[in-house]
Order: structure tokens, then C-alpha cells, then sequence
């Protein structure tokens, strides 16, 4: 691994995407991801059951609040640092975060350099909070440049992202949508150039904003 310690991490997240595509880049990387889970309940009982180095937490759930699950995590696994992964960027939410002590802080549109290289710097006992993240409010009370971007995708790039976010594989995506693979990646291509992303799992973060597909348009 070049001289870098292995990590052994739990990933949570209901985005399975996601969670699949961060697995894969951690793999590659030489280390061990242990457990997905896709609720706060199982993010607890996965990080209870596994004893991880690192988990890597959500922060919304469709049984709970990440921070609720961050609360339990570092109450009975303090041994556990905690690396919270959202879309959510308002100030109040990482103060709250840190008084938790969770170890790190990042938006899920962040490049997976980035990622790595937080992940590294909390496995050896130091922090990582996204600058960005501290000086500007919620994404939720101020517009986005990026849905101005989302509103430039054809509607069948819009079926595209929407089937990325659902974790469908490119094979899948090419039989339900009746074209050929290589006239599929065409259409993943021009969306991710469009978005500005580098990968799919960067796509399904984008997406995970607010980009609402009406498939019977299409």
C-alpha cells in the first residue's frame, strides 16, 4: 500500500450507488470495507458488530437522523472515528457534528482524492472538516449553481441519472432503456460533462439535490 496503513471502515448510506462506488475506490486502494449499511439502525449495528477503524456516515436516513446515529456510534464505539459524508453544508450541522466529535466533515461532491486523502488524515488521528462547509449556509436556503446545470440535461440523460442514482449497472440501464451499450455510454458521458462530475458516484451526488425525473415523459 505504499506505506499507507490499512483501513477497516463501515460504510452508511441509503444511496447504495454510493456506497459501491466509495467501496471500490477503498478496495483498490488495499483497504477493507466490512460492512454497507443503508439506515441509522444498521449503521449503529454494523459498527457494534465489526468494530471499524473509520465509519463512514450519511447524515439522513429513512428511519433517522446521522447525527442520532453518530451520538450512539461515538457513545458506545469511541474507538470508532466517524467521517460524516452529506449533501448538508449548514454551519449549524457541523458545529453539531464536531460537539458529537465526529473526526471529519465532507460533502459528497468532493473528488475522490479528496475523500482519500480526509479518510488518511483521520485513520492517523488528525481531522478533516470541509472548509466550505464552515462560511456558507445550507444548500437548502440558498440557490445552486448546479440547478441551473441539471436543467441543461436532455430528458433521456435525465433517465440516465436518475437509473445511476437507482444503482442500476450499465448493462441493466441498456436493456430497460432499449439502446445499445455504446450508445448508453455516449449518454453518460455527455451527462457527466455536463454536470461537471467525475465519476458516477459524483453524478448520483449531484442528483441526490433535488433532480426530480418523470419517467413518463421520456
Amino acid at each position: 500500500m505504499g506505506g499507507r496503513s490499512q483501513m477497516r471502515l463501515v460504510l452508511c448510506d441509503d444511496n447504495r450507488i454510493l456506497c459501491e462506488a466509495l467501496a471500490s475506490v477503498l478496495q483498490a486502494r488495499g483497504h477493507l470495507v466490512l460492512a454497507i449499511a443503508a439506515s441509522a439502525s444498521e449503521s449503529i449495528a454494523a459498527v457494534a458488530t465489526n468494530r471499524p477503524d473509520v465509519c463512514v456516515l450519511d447524515l439522513r436516513f429513512p428511519d433517522g437522523n446521522g447525527l442520532d446515529a453518530a451520538r450512539a456510534i461515538r457513545r458506545s464505539h469511541p474507538e470508532t472515528k466517524i467521517m460524516v459524508l452529506t449533501c448538508l453544508t449548514d454551519p449549524a450541522v457541523v458545529l453539531e457534528a464536531k460537539k458529537i466529535g465526529v473526526a471529519g466533515f465532507l460533502r459528497k461532491d468532493q473528488k475522490p482524492e479528496t475523500l482519500m486523502g480526509a479518510l488518511e488524515a483521520i485513520s492517523a488521528g488528525r481531522v478533516a472538516f470541509d472548509p466550505v462547509s464552515r462560511r456558507r449556509p445550507s444548500y437548502r436556503s440558498m440557490p445552486s449553481p448546479r440547478d441551473d446545470i441539471l436543467r441543461k440535461l436532455t430528458p433521456r440523460e435525465r433517465q440516465v441519472l436518475q437509473r445511476i442514482v437507482a444503482g442500476q449497472s450499465t448493462g441493466q440501464m441498456a436493456r430497460e432503456m432499449n439502446v445499445a451499450t455504446s450508445t448508453l455510454r455516449s449518454h453518460i458521458g455527455r451527462m457527466l460533462t455536463k454536470l461537471g462530475a467525475h465519476s458516477r458516484v459524483q453524478a448520483a451526488a449531484i442528483a441526490s439535490r433535488g433532480l426530480v425525473v418523470d419517467d413518463s415523459k421520456v
